[in-house]
Protein backbone atom coordinates (compact mmCIF):
# COMPACT_ATOMS: atom_id res chain seq x y z
CA UNK A 1 0.00 0.00 0.00
CA UNK A 2 1.34 3.57 -1.02
CA UNK A 3 1.13 6.57 1.90
CA UNK A 4 1.97 9.79 0.52
CA UNK A 5 2.96 13.29 1.73
CA UNK A 6 3.02 16.67 0.47
CA UNK A 7 6.34 16.25 0.75
CA UNK A 8 6.14 13.71 -1.49
CA UNK A 9 4.96 15.33 -3.91
CA UNK A 10 7.03 18.90 -4.00
CA UNK A 11 10.09 19.77 -5.34
CA UNK A 12 13.11 20.17 -2.37
CA UNK A 13 12.19 23.92 -2.67
CA UNK A 14 8.40 23.43 -1.65
CA UNK A 15 5.40 25.18 -3.39
CA UNK A 16 8.10 28.11 -4.55
CA UNK A 17 8.11 27.34 -8.14
CA UNK A 18 4.98 27.81 -10.69
CA UNK A 19 3.62 24.18 -9.87
CA UNK A 20 -0.06 22.79 -12.04
CA UNK A 21 -2.02 19.47 -11.35
CA UNK A 22 -4.91 18.46 -12.11
CA UNK A 23 -7.66 16.92 -8.88
CA UNK A 24 -10.95 15.01 -9.62
CA UNK A 25 -13.18 16.96 -7.21
CA UNK A 26 -15.75 15.20 -6.43
CA UNK A 27 -18.93 17.86 -5.98
CA UNK A 28 -18.06 18.40 -9.95
CA UNK A 29 -18.00 15.01 -10.98
CA UNK A 30 -14.74 15.79 -12.63
CA UNK A 31 -11.21 16.99 -12.85
CA UNK A 32 -9.91 20.30 -11.66
CA UNK A 33 -6.98 22.32 -13.19
CA UNK A 34 -5.23 23.53 -10.23
CA UNK A 35 -2.40 25.97 -8.71
CA UNK A 36 -0.19 24.37 -5.67
CA UNK A 37 0.87 26.80 -3.87
CA UNK A 38 2.39 27.49 -0.27
CA UNK A 39 -1.25 28.17 1.39
CA UNK A 40 -3.00 25.30 -0.52
CA UNK A 41 -4.62 24.33 -3.65
CA UNK A 42 -6.53 26.16 -5.96
CA UNK A 43 -8.83 25.35 -8.97
CA UNK A 44 -8.16 27.88 -11.96
CA UNK A 45 -10.62 26.10 -14.05
CA UNK A 46 -12.66 28.63 -14.13
CA UNK A 47 -10.17 30.64 -16.68
CA UNK A 48 -8.09 27.61 -17.67
CA UNK A 49 -10.57 24.66 -18.25
CA UNK A 50 -7.26 22.46 -19.06
CA UNK A 51 -4.21 22.31 -18.42
CA UNK A 52 -3.78 22.17 -22.24
CA UNK A 53 -5.24 25.53 -22.64
CA UNK A 54 -3.36 26.84 -20.03
CA UNK A 55 -0.16 25.51 -21.76
CA UNK A 56 -0.83 27.53 -24.58
CA UNK A 57 -0.54 30.89 -22.52
CA UNK A 58 2.10 33.11 -24.41
CA UNK A 59 3.77 33.27 -20.61
CA UNK A 60 1.58 30.08 -18.78
CA UNK A 61 3.73 30.59 -15.33
CA UNK A 62 2.62 34.38 -15.14
CA UNK A 63 -0.83 33.22 -16.53
CA UNK A 64 -1.21 31.02 -13.32
CA UNK A 65 0.62 33.26 -11.05
CA UNK A 66 -2.37 36.09 -11.94
CA UNK A 67 -4.98 33.90 -11.46
CA UNK A 68 -6.48 33.76 -7.77
CA UNK A 69 -8.52 30.52 -8.64
CA UNK A 70 -10.85 29.04 -5.70
CA UNK A 71 -9.14 27.34 -3.09
CA UNK A 72 -10.23 23.48 -2.33
CA UNK A 73 -8.11 22.77 0.63
CA UNK A 74 -5.04 21.55 1.57
CA UNK A 75 -2.25 19.42 -0.88
CA UNK A 76 -1.25 16.85 2.40
CA UNK A 77 -5.03 15.56 2.28
CA UNK A 78 -5.56 15.84 -1.09
CA UNK A 79 -2.34 13.59 -1.70
CA UNK A 80 -3.07 11.54 1.31
CA UNK A 81 -6.17 10.50 -0.23
CA UNK A 82 -5.09 9.76 -3.92
CA UNK A 83 -3.64 5.83 -3.46
CA UNK A 84 -6.75 3.69 -4.46
CA UNK A 85 -6.49 1.77 -1.50
CA UNK A 86 -7.30 4.22 1.07
CA UNK A 87 -9.46 6.60 -1.20
CA UNK A 88 -12.36 8.87 -0.06
CA UNK A 89 -14.41 9.04 -3.16
CA UNK A 90 -16.11 11.99 -1.71
CA UNK A 91 -13.01 13.91 -1.26
CA UNK A 92 -10.76 15.27 -3.70
CA UNK A 93 -7.97 13.50 -4.65
CA UNK A 94 -4.73 14.16 -7.14
CA UNK A 95 -4.20 13.00 -11.10
CA UNK A 96 -1.89 13.08 -13.49
CA UNK A 97 -1.16 16.80 -14.70
CA UNK A 98 -2.01 16.48 -18.44
CA UNK A 99 -5.04 16.17 -20.07
CA UNK A 100 -5.45 17.06 -23.82
CA UNK A 101 -2.01 16.46 -24.56
CA UNK A 102 -0.96 13.99 -26.58
CA UNK A 103 1.66 11.83 -24.96
CA UNK A 104 4.88 11.06 -26.69
CA UNK A 105 8.50 9.36 -26.22
CA UNK A 106 11.85 9.24 -27.79
CA UNK A 107 13.41 6.04 -27.18
CA UNK A 108 17.07 4.82 -27.34
CA UNK A 109 18.46 8.57 -26.52
CA UNK A 110 20.73 7.27 -23.79
CA UNK A 111 23.67 5.00 -24.19
CA UNK A 112 23.22 2.75 -21.53
CA UNK A 113 19.44 1.98 -22.90
CA UNK A 114 20.14 2.07 -26.15
CA UNK A 115 23.20 -0.90 -25.86
CA UNK A 116 20.20 -2.87 -23.19
CA UNK A 117 17.90 -2.64 -26.72
CA UNK A 118 20.29 -4.54 -28.51
CA UNK A 119 20.55 -6.81 -25.86
CA UNK A 120 16.94 -7.03 -26.39
CA UNK A 121 16.92 -7.96 -29.73
CA UNK A 122 19.69 -10.23 -30.06
CA UNK A 123 17.68 -11.94 -26.34
CA UNK A 124 14.43 -12.41 -28.77
CA UNK A 125 12.98 -11.69 -25.20
CA UNK A 126 14.93 -14.51 -23.38
CA UNK A 127 15.99 -12.70 -20.07
CA UNK A 128 18.69 -15.96 -19.54
CA UNK A 129 20.00 -14.78 -22.60
CA UNK A 130 20.81 -11.50 -21.51
CA UNK A 131 23.95 -11.79 -19.79
CA UNK A 132 26.36 -13.11 -22.44
CA UNK A 133 25.08 -11.29 -24.83
CA UNK A 134 25.86 -8.22 -23.23
CA UNK A 135 29.26 -9.03 -23.14
CA UNK A 136 29.55 -9.59 -26.35
CA UNK A 137 27.67 -6.11 -27.62
CA UNK A 138 30.30 -4.43 -24.78
CA UNK A 139 33.23 -5.78 -26.77
CA UNK A 140 31.76 -5.21 -30.15
CA UNK A 141 30.63 -1.68 -29.75
CA UNK A 142 31.91 -0.22 -26.23
CA UNK A 143 29.84 0.95 -23.09
CA UNK A 144 30.07 4.41 -23.41
CA UNK A 145 28.55 6.15 -26.58
CA UNK A 146 27.55 9.01 -25.11
CA UNK A 147 29.81 11.65 -26.53
CA UNK A 148 28.84 10.11 -29.89
CA UNK A 149 27.06 12.74 -31.35
CA UNK A 150 23.89 11.00 -33.48
CA UNK A 151 24.46 11.99 -37.34
CA UNK A 152 27.46 12.78 -37.12
CA UNK A 153 30.72 12.06 -39.43
CA UNK A 154 32.21 9.49 -36.25
CA UNK A 155 29.04 8.10 -35.79
CA UNK A 156 28.68 7.08 -39.26
CA UNK A 157 32.21 5.75 -39.35
CA UNK A 158 30.96 3.27 -36.30
CA UNK A 159 27.57 2.19 -38.37
CA UNK A 160 29.69 1.43 -41.26
CA UNK A 161 31.88 -1.11 -39.12
CA UNK A 162 29.29 -2.34 -36.93
CA UNK A 163 27.36 -3.73 -40.56
CA UNK A 164 30.84 -5.20 -41.92
CA UNK A 165 30.66 -6.96 -38.72
CA UNK A 166 27.27 -7.91 -38.64
CA UNK A 167 26.66 -6.09 -35.82
CA UNK A 168 24.42 -3.32 -36.82
CA UNK A 169 20.95 -3.19 -35.26
CA UNK A 170 17.55 -0.76 -35.52
CA UNK A 171 17.98 0.46 -32.09
CA UNK A 172 21.59 1.54 -33.10
CA UNK A 173 20.40 3.18 -35.87
CA UNK A 174 17.84 5.73 -34.34
CA UNK A 175 20.99 5.83 -31.34
CA UNK A 176 23.53 7.13 -33.37
CA UNK A 177 21.94 7.80 -36.70
CA UNK A 178 20.44 10.94 -37.14
CA UNK A 179 16.30 10.07 -37.14
CA UNK A 180 15.46 10.30 -33.40
CA UNK A 181 12.80 7.44 -32.04
CA UNK A 182 9.59 9.10 -31.49
CA UNK A 183 6.38 7.23 -30.72
CA UNK A 184 2.73 7.58 -29.01
CA UNK A 185 3.03 6.42 -25.88
CA UNK A 186 -0.31 6.05 -25.07
CA UNK A 187 -3.82 7.49 -26.10
CA UNK A 188 -4.40 11.40 -24.69
CA UNK A 189 -5.89 11.36 -21.03
CA UNK A 190 -4.85 7.71 -20.46
CA UNK A 191 -1.83 8.72 -18.31
CA UNK A 192 -1.94 7.99 -14.35
CA UNK A 193 -0.72 10.49 -11.54
CA UNK A 194 1.51 9.68 -8.48
CA UNK A 195 0.01 7.48 -5.76
CA UNK A 196 -1.87 5.20 -8.68
CA UNK A 197 -1.35 1.54 -9.57
CA UNK A 198 0.88 1.70 -12.81
CA UNK A 199 0.54 -1.08 -15.08
CA UNK A 200 1.69 -4.24 -16.48
CA UNK A 201 0.53 -6.27 -19.38
CA UNK A 202 -0.60 -9.85 -17.55
CA UNK A 203 1.41 -11.96 -20.46
CA UNK A 204 4.68 -10.47 -19.33
CA UNK A 205 7.43 -12.55 -17.57
CA UNK A 206 10.39 -9.76 -18.19
CA UNK A 207 9.93 -5.74 -17.94
CA UNK A 208 10.60 -3.07 -16.00
CA UNK A 209 10.64 0.75 -14.98
CA UNK A 210 11.81 3.64 -17.32
CA UNK A 211 11.86 6.62 -15.37
CA UNK A 212 12.75 9.28 -17.56
CA UNK A 213 11.94 13.43 -17.54
CA UNK A 214 8.88 14.49 -19.65
CA UNK A 215 8.33 17.45 -21.37
CA UNK A 216 5.21 19.44 -21.74
CA UNK A 217 5.24 21.57 -25.16
CA UNK A 218 2.33 23.83 -26.81
CA UNK A 219 1.03 23.75 -29.99
CA UNK A 220 3.72 26.18 -31.19
CA UNK A 221 6.44 23.78 -30.37
CA UNK A 222 7.44 26.26 -26.97
CA UNK A 223 8.57 23.82 -24.36
CA UNK A 224 6.72 25.39 -21.29
CA UNK A 225 7.56 22.96 -18.38
CA UNK A 226 8.57 19.37 -17.29
CA UNK A 227 7.31 16.65 -14.87
CA UNK A 228 8.42 12.99 -14.14
CA UNK A 229 7.81 10.09 -15.71
CA UNK A 230 7.83 6.26 -15.79
CA UNK A 231 7.57 4.88 -19.53
CA UNK A 232 6.67 1.10 -18.53
CA UNK A 233 7.91 -1.33 -20.38
CA UNK A 234 7.51 -5.26 -21.43
CA UNK A 235 11.29 -6.48 -22.68
CA UNK A 236 10.19 -9.94 -23.80
CA UNK A 237 7.18 -8.50 -26.37
CA UNK A 238 9.96 -5.72 -27.12
CA UNK A 239 12.76 -8.14 -27.20
CA UNK A 240 10.58 -10.47 -29.50
CA UNK A 241 9.90 -8.01 -32.11
CA UNK A 242 10.13 -4.10 -32.63
CA UNK A 243 6.74 -4.38 -34.26
CA UNK A 244 4.94 -4.92 -30.92
CA UNK A 245 6.26 -1.87 -29.78
CA UNK A 246 2.99 -0.61 -28.81
CA UNK A 247 1.77 -3.84 -26.94
CA UNK A 248 5.13 -3.46 -24.94
CA UNK A 249 4.47 0.28 -24.60
CA UNK A 250 0.72 1.10 -24.18
CA UNK A 251 -1.74 -0.47 -21.92
CA UNK A 252 -3.98 0.14 -19.31
CA UNK A 253 -1.77 2.30 -16.85
CA UNK A 254 0.65 2.13 -18.55
CA UNK A 255 1.64 5.56 -18.83
CA UNK A 256 2.84 7.19 -15.30
CA UNK A 257 3.41 11.35 -14.85
CA UNK A 258 3.89 13.31 -12.42
CA UNK A 259 3.21 14.21 -9.62
CA UNK A 260 2.95 17.95 -10.79
CA UNK A 261 3.73 19.65 -13.43
CA UNK A 262 6.47 22.63 -13.23
CA UNK A 263 6.41 25.33 -15.68
CA UNK A 264 9.32 27.18 -16.46
CA UNK A 265 9.88 30.77 -14.72
CA UNK A 266 12.76 32.89 -13.40
CA UNK A 267 13.66 30.34 -11.04
CA UNK A 268 13.35 26.75 -13.32
CA UNK A 269 14.51 26.57 -17.04
CA UNK A 270 15.74 24.37 -19.72
CA UNK A 271 18.87 24.60 -18.66
CA UNK A 272 17.89 22.65 -15.04
CA UNK A 273 16.53 19.90 -16.79
CA UNK A 274 19.63 19.59 -18.92
CA UNK A 275 21.13 19.40 -15.58
CA UNK A 276 18.65 17.29 -13.49
CA UNK A 277 19.49 13.91 -11.71
CA UNK A 278 16.85 11.53 -11.66
CA UNK A 279 16.86 8.55 -9.27
CA UNK A 280 14.96 5.67 -9.11
CA UNK A 281 13.87 3.02 -6.31
CA UNK A 282 12.29 -0.55 -6.89
CA UNK A 283 10.84 -2.08 -3.62
CA UNK A 284 9.31 -5.48 -3.28
CA UNK A 285 7.54 -7.14 -0.93
CA UNK A 286 9.95 -10.35 -1.29
CA UNK A 287 12.89 -7.53 0.11
CA UNK A 288 14.43 -6.93 -2.63
CA UNK A 289 15.55 -3.37 -3.09
CA UNK A 290 17.01 -1.64 -6.51
CA UNK A 291 18.65 1.85 -6.53
CA UNK A 292 19.92 3.75 -8.88
CA UNK A 293 20.57 7.34 -10.43
CA UNK A 294 22.01 8.80 -13.44
CA UNK A 295 21.84 12.24 -15.22
CA UNK A 296 19.75 14.26 -18.09
CA UNK A 297 23.51 15.30 -19.09
CA UNK A 298 24.13 12.02 -20.43
CA UNK A 299 21.43 12.27 -23.44
CA UNK A 300 22.72 11.73 -26.52
CA UNK A 301 20.50 14.48 -28.24
CA UNK A 302 19.19 18.09 -27.07
CA UNK A 303 16.14 17.93 -25.31
CA UNK A 304 15.22 20.90 -28.61
CA UNK A 305 16.48 19.02 -30.98
CA UNK A 306 14.13 15.98 -29.70
CA UNK A 307 11.07 18.76 -29.71
CA UNK A 308 12.17 19.88 -33.19
CA UNK A 309 11.83 16.44 -34.60
CA UNK A 310 8.71 15.54 -33.04
CA UNK A 311 6.69 18.96 -33.94
CA UNK A 312 7.00 20.79 -37.45
CA UNK A 313 6.01 21.49 -40.86
CA UNK A 314 5.09 17.76 -41.01
CA UNK A 315 3.36 17.27 -37.62
CA UNK A 316 1.03 19.86 -35.98
CA UNK A 317 -0.36 19.21 -32.21
CA UNK A 318 -3.60 21.81 -31.77
CA UNK A 319 -3.58 20.76 -28.24
CA UNK A 320 0.45 20.32 -27.30
CA UNK A 321 1.86 17.59 -26.35
CA UNK A 322 3.99 15.70 -23.35
CA UNK A 323 7.36 14.25 -24.48
CA UNK A 324 9.16 11.46 -22.52
CA UNK A 325 12.71 12.21 -23.26
CA UNK A 326 13.70 8.30 -22.90
CA UNK A 327 15.41 6.65 -20.00
CA UNK A 328 18.68 6.44 -18.63
CA UNK A 329 18.50 3.16 -16.49
CA UNK A 330 18.26 0.12 -17.63
CA UNK A 331 17.69 -2.43 -14.41
CA UNK A 332 20.18 -5.46 -14.51
CA UNK A 333 20.44 -6.70 -11.23
CA UNK A 334 19.47 -10.20 -10.60
CA UNK A 335 16.64 -10.49 -8.33
CA UNK A 336 15.60 -14.50 -8.78
CA UNK A 337 17.84 -16.93 -10.62
CA UNK A 338 21.89 -15.17 -11.56
CA UNK A 339 21.97 -14.09 -14.89
CA UNK A 340 18.00 -13.52 -15.34
CA UNK A 341 18.35 -9.86 -14.46
CA UNK A 342 15.43 -7.81 -13.02
CA UNK A 343 11.85 -8.04 -13.50
CA UNK A 344 8.71 -6.55 -12.13
CA UNK A 345 6.23 -8.32 -8.79
CA UNK A 346 2.97 -7.52 -8.21
CA UNK A 347 3.18 -4.97 -5.53
CA UNK A 348 6.52 -3.51 -6.68
CA UNK A 349 6.97 0.20 -5.30
CA UNK A 350 8.40 2.23 -8.13
CA UNK A 351 9.77 5.82 -6.95
CA UNK A 352 11.09 8.02 -9.74
CA UNK A 353 12.78 11.10 -8.38
CA UNK A 354 14.13 14.41 -9.20
CA UNK A 355 14.81 17.32 -6.56
CA UNK A 356 13.09 19.99 -8.91
CA UNK A 357 10.03 18.10 -9.62
CA UNK A 358 9.22 15.69 -6.76
CA UNK A 359 8.79 11.47 -6.48
CA UNK A 360 6.50 9.95 -8.79
CA UNK A 361 5.28 6.98 -6.84
CA UNK A 362 3.59 4.27 -8.50
CA UNK A 363 2.44 0.65 -7.08
CA UNK A 364 2.83 -1.93 -9.89
CA UNK A 365 0.01 -4.45 -10.59
CA UNK A 366 -0.98 -6.18 -13.95
CA UNK A 367 -3.07 -3.63 -16.33
CA UNK A 368 -6.25 -5.53 -15.87
CA UNK A 369 -5.68 -5.72 -11.69
CA UNK A 370 -5.51 -1.45 -12.20
CA UNK A 371 -8.50 0.98 -12.04
CA UNK A 372 -9.73 0.45 -15.94
CA UNK A 373 -9.77 3.86 -17.64
CA UNK A 374 -13.11 5.27 -18.20
CA UNK A 375 -12.71 9.22 -18.12
CA UNK A 376 -11.90 10.34 -21.74
CA UNK A 377 -11.75 13.12 -23.76
CA UNK A 378 -15.59 13.18 -24.60
CA UNK A 379 -16.67 12.83 -21.01
CA UNK A 380 -14.25 15.56 -20.03
CA UNK A 381 -15.57 18.06 -22.84
CA UNK A 382 -19.44 17.17 -21.32
CA UNK A 383 -18.22 17.97 -18.21
CA UNK A 384 -16.70 21.03 -18.59
CA UNK A 385 -19.69 22.31 -20.61
CA UNK A 386 -22.13 21.11 -17.94
CA UNK A 387 -20.18 22.78 -15.71
CA UNK A 388 -19.76 26.33 -17.97
CA UNK A 389 -16.28 26.69 -17.96
CA UNK A 390 -15.68 25.53 -21.68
Amino acid sequence: MITLTAKDVLPEDGANGTLVGRVWVPDLAGPAVVAVRNDGVFDVSARFSTVSALCEEANPADALRGTAGARLGDLESIVANTPPDRRDRTKPWLLAPLDLQVLKAAGVTFAISMLERVIEERARGNPTSAEAIRREVVRLVGDDLSKLKPGSPEAMKLKSVLIEQNAWSQYLEVGIGPDAEVFTKAPTMSSVGTGMDAGLHPKSTWNNPEPEVVLVVSSRGAIVGAMLGNDVNLRDFEGRSALLLSKAKDNNASCAVGPLLRLFDSGFSLDHVRQMDVGLTVKGQDGFVLDGHSSISKISRDATDLVAQTIGPVHQYPDGFALFLGTMFAPVKDRDAPGEGFTHKRDDIVTISAPQLGKLVNRMRTSDQCEPWTFGIGELMRNLAKRKVL
